[in-house]
């Protein structure tokens, strides 16, 4: 008789599914999580993989809940703040679909959104900051960038409003509105905290066998590298398929990003790249003009200051990551940056200044309030609307062999 080989149970880890804004990820609680995961290392990313599916060398996440984008292949970790004036800690991890790594490198700011009633729903928030009807005001503290994000959660019957009439871009169904705030939003990374890491609103990037460009390198809300539509060939009205189906284009994307990546300081070699690729995001922008957005809906260029495009994890995203609308944001603010100047160049309206700008999705409004302090621009905060909604609650099981990555 063959004798029966023996494999590590799986374990259960209590965890909840969320939406946020145009992104879906697995959120933990810390204190839920296997001790040896409570603190960074091999064992936490473990099980960020196998709970999401990655590895997946077919790229379809079959085995996990990831969903085979980069919009869907996240988790998160919340804790009680300990941090003065604050109530929730937020850790962000994009986990990458087809290798063995988990970006710790940067925010999330779709799935900021749904931190504030994440933390609510996991009893995180002190009871007496939720009214019976209304709004719950929370604090967060993004780890990852050591940022602040205040989330205006609405409140009825002392539960968190799910349900609504706000229509997002990119997310099918109506629910309701949840406005946040990015205080400070420059990214505080190793170039020590400079807007501008460079020292200039534009610079030329030369990247070798691909070409020069100008290029707006900026730290707020997450690093972003922009570039004219134009300079690279194409309108800045392109869907995803035109940018993902071709594999020379996505090269010299991320030879592009790579080098702006130097140039910003964020590594110290251009090999680096390869392991951090949740930043720097790319993207690229172009005076508003008309287009048809992936569902089908008519873009009017006169309902928007301009069009943008911008690649997350490799791929041209189908709507447009928070962090990166925050940069949009700040950068359109800002006279003299490539953003700016598509938009039509020149000082915009009084603070809060807002932007709206066409995406493939759709079109998204995002508010800065920024302010020229001496010979440095300054960004008080950025704003805008998103929405979130559990979307399941329980257990995440993966096999118990996690516990033991080294």
């Amino acid at each position: 008789m063959t004798e029966t080989k023996r494999f590590a149970p799986q374990i259960k880890i209590p965890a909840t599914y969320l939406r946020g804004g145009t992104s879906k990820g697995v959120f933990f609680k810390l204190q839920d999580l296997p001790e040896a995961a409570r603190q960074p290392g091999a064992v936490r990313n473990a099980i960020f993989l196998r709970a999401l599916g990655s590895p997946d060398p077919y790229g379809k996440q079959i085995d996990g809940m990831g969903n085979a984008s980069s919009s869907t292949s996240k988790g998160v970790i919340l804790s009680k703040s300990t941090r003065p004036g604050h109530d929730v800690d937020y850790l962000f991890g994009q986990v990458a679909i087809d290798q063995p790594f988990v970006d710790w490198s940067g925010n999330c700011g779709n799935l900021s959104a749904a931190v504030g009633p994440c933390a609510i729903h996991m009893g995180l928030i002190d009871a007496t900051k939720i009214p019976h009807n209304g709004t719950a005001t929370i604090r967060i503290w993004q780890a990852n960038i050591a940022k602040t994000i205040v989330a205006h959660v609405p409140i009825t019957d002392g539960q968190v409003q799910e349900t609504g009439d706000f229509e997002l871009d990119g997310v099918t169904f109506a629910a309701a509105e949840l406005p946040l705030e990015f205080l400070d939003p420059a990214d505080d990374g190793e170039d020590g905290g400079a807007m501008f890491p460079t020292g200039h609103l534009v610079d030329r990037l030369d990247v070798p066998g691909v070409g020069s460009f100008a290029a707006t390198m900026i730290n707020a809300g997450i690093p972003t590298i922009f570039l004219n539509a134009k300079d690279l060939g194409y309108t800045g009205c392109e869907l995803q398929d035109t940018i993902n189906n071709d594999t020379e284009a996505l090269a010299r994307f991320e030879a592009i990003r790579a080098h702006g990546a130097l140039r910003m300081g964020l590594i110290k070699d251009l090999n680096e790249a390869s392991t951090r690729q949740h930043t720097p995001k790319i993207a690229f922008v172009a005076p508003a003009q008309s287009y048809i957005s992936s569902s089908g809906k008519a873009i009017d260029g006169k309902d928007i200051d301009l069009v943008v495009r911008a690649l997350s994890m490799g791929k041209l995203h189908h709507a447009m990551m928070g962090t990166t609308a925050v940069a949009i944001g700040t950068a359109a603010a800002i006279p003299g940056t490539l953003v700016n100047l598509a938009a039509g160049g020149g000082e915009r309206e009084k603070a809060p200044s807002s932007v709206r700008f066409g995406h493939p999705s759709g079109t998204l409004r995002v508010g800065a309030e920024a302010q020229l302090v001496g010979n440095q621009w300054k960004v008080t905060k950025a704003l805008m609307s998103r929405s979130a909604r559990i979307l399941m609650e329980g257990w995440i099981r993966v096999p118990g062999t996690v516990l033991e990555a080294k």
